[in-house]
């Protein structure tokens, strides 16, 4: 199967099968996303979730956080993983925005990289989330699952994956594919225990077609 073939079967059956995906970061507007992704990096979605539900009752905006000092937002987000550093990030952050952005969020994804925390990745999924811009944030998952699936091909990094992913994937299917290798790397390829048996895609997928010639040369060798 050569690639543009492996592309559009598997991006049909995603678009089939995993209609309105969205992230599982939990936000009620475009400050409270940027902070949950910066809060998430290194640190699962779960615990973000529980972390901002309480900082985001106190701290709704950028307005109302950049009154707070990182002394007091890290007394909210102290479970989350390099807390210290995040809430300067944070407390940094909500003060460029009301100073520089009058506290709305950037589209440009420049823009977006030069506040603090806010590296490519991010930056690609607020982008891709807020402003459906045909970006690709790779996180573990994105980087994982297209590797397995064949969609990307001695990708050593997370930026020579998302330039061969950007390369295949229409532009308009970019927002939505992000999030279906996302959730497909976290509930179904997981790193672990694929589960690869009960896995929709698994007949376009070179991992598990190397599983199975595995099995059938262990089946002869043994014979």
């Amino acid at each position: 199967m050569i690639k543009k073939q492996r592309y559009s079967h598997v991006l049909k059956w995603f678009a089939d099968n995993m209609q309105n995906v969205k992230t599982e970061l939990n936000y009620k507007n475009d400050f409270q996303l940027l902070t949950a992704v910066v809060l998430s990096a290194q640190c699962t979605d779960k615990r973000v979730n529980i972390i901002t539900k309480e900082l985001f009752y106190h701290y709704p905006d950028a307005e109302t956080m950049s009154n707070a000092s990182s002394e007091t937002i890290y007394e909210y987000i102290k479970s989350c993983s390099y807390p210290n550093n995040k809430a300067k990030y944070l407390s940094e952050t909500a003060k460029i925005l009301c100073d520089k952005y009058n506290g709305k969020i950037p589209e440009d994804v420049n823009e977006l990289k030069k506040l603090p925390g806010v590296g490519r990745k991010t930056a690609h999924v607020i982008a891709s989330v807020l402003y459906k811009q045909p970006k690709m944030p790779v996180d573990t998952h994105v980087y994982r699952v297209a590797k397995r699936i064949g969609l990307t091909v001695n990708a050593k990094t997370p930026l020579q994956a998302e330039k061969q992913l950007v390369k295949y994937i229409p532009k308009n299917l970019i927002p939505d594919a992000h999030h279906w290798l996302i959730l497909h790397g976290r509930y179904v390829c997981k790193a672990k225990s694929p589960d690869c048996n009960n896995c929709g895609i698994n007949i376009f997928c070179k991992y598990y077609d190397g599983l199975k010639k595995l099995k059938h040369s262990n089946k002869i060798k043994y014979k």
